[in-house]
């Protein structure tokens, strides 16, 4: 059996904080081969730094997907250049640094390759996740795939696991911050979740500080959104194959205790 620990998009201090805390048990009592995160997140709520990186290295997790705001931080694009376990979105156009996927060797010859992926609904201009996706299918060389499918649309998050049903083993949505409770395997053995949910503040707008939050909402000013702190939960998810390559998954949230 292959498991694999998914974590849910890690928001700034209270993120971090949150997996030094859960990621120790969650290693001990699941038992998981690979550990993935969404790192986009990270510094402050916005992209990644070295030190952030190295601090949820450190704490266990084997490589790190993103999204749209890879690349807030200036030090990104040599992170991606140096860090092949920490990937953009495979639908950024070539010339971008880093890279789409890596493929993470396994005892007994098998391998997990780990994509990141990004929509277009409510996003930035990319290339299509559609096409691109058929394109590395087409040299794929792995018995387990990961997709990671950053989008604001649940319906392009949904379309995609369709399109790629049976193809690849699991797309798991982030971006939203809000975990859904839509697990399920598809007709042709893909395991899908809509949304994985956060790794951050729970009192808190999405991760951020309520208040600035609302102000922005109430007045139409834009500010900086700060992550919050306080208590947290940690969401994700955990996918499991068998050894006949059937997958399932299951749904986690863990939230602190009062006080903590």
């Amino acid at each position: 059996m292959i498991r694999i620990l998914f974590i849910g998009d890690i928001i700034g201090r209270a993120g971090r904080k949150a997996v030094q805390k859960e990621l120790p048990r969650l290693l001990a009592e699941r038992k998981p081969d690979v550990v993935v995160a969404n790192c986009e997140n990270l510094a402050h709520g916005f992209g990644i730094t070295g030190d952030t990186i190295e601090e949820m290295t450190t704490s266990g997790i084997h490589c790190f997907t993103s999204g749209n705001h890879i690349f807030d931080k200036k030090e990104a694009r040599t992170l991606l250049e140096d860090r092949p376990y920490v990937l953009r979105p495979m639908n950024y156009p070539p010339e971008v640094p880093g890279n789409g996927s890596i493929t993470i060797p396994l005892p007994e010859g098998r391998s997990v390759t780990v994509v990141s992926m990004l929509g277009r609904a409510f996003m930035p201009p990319v290339d299509c996740p559609f096409r691109t996706m058929d394109r590395f299918l087409e040299k794929r060389d792995t018995d387990i795939m990961l997709v990671d499918f950053h989008g604001e649309a649940t319906a392009e998050k949904a379309a995609f696991a369709f399109e790629f049903d049976g193809k690849v083993t699991a797309v798991v949505g982030t971006h939203t911050h809000v975990q859904t409770a839509d697990e399920r395997t598809l007709p042709r053995g893909t395991v899908f979740l809509t949304d994985a949910g956060m790794t951050g503040a729970m009192d808190s707008v999405i991760g951020v500080e309520k208040e600035t939050a609302i102000r922005r909402m109430r007045t139409g000013i834009k500010e900086h959104l700060t992550p919050a702190r306080g208590r947290y939960w940690v969401c994700g998810c955990e996918v499991t194959v068998d050894g006949n390559g059937h997958a399932a998954i299951e749904r986690i949230m863990i939230k602190s205790k009062e006080g903590e």
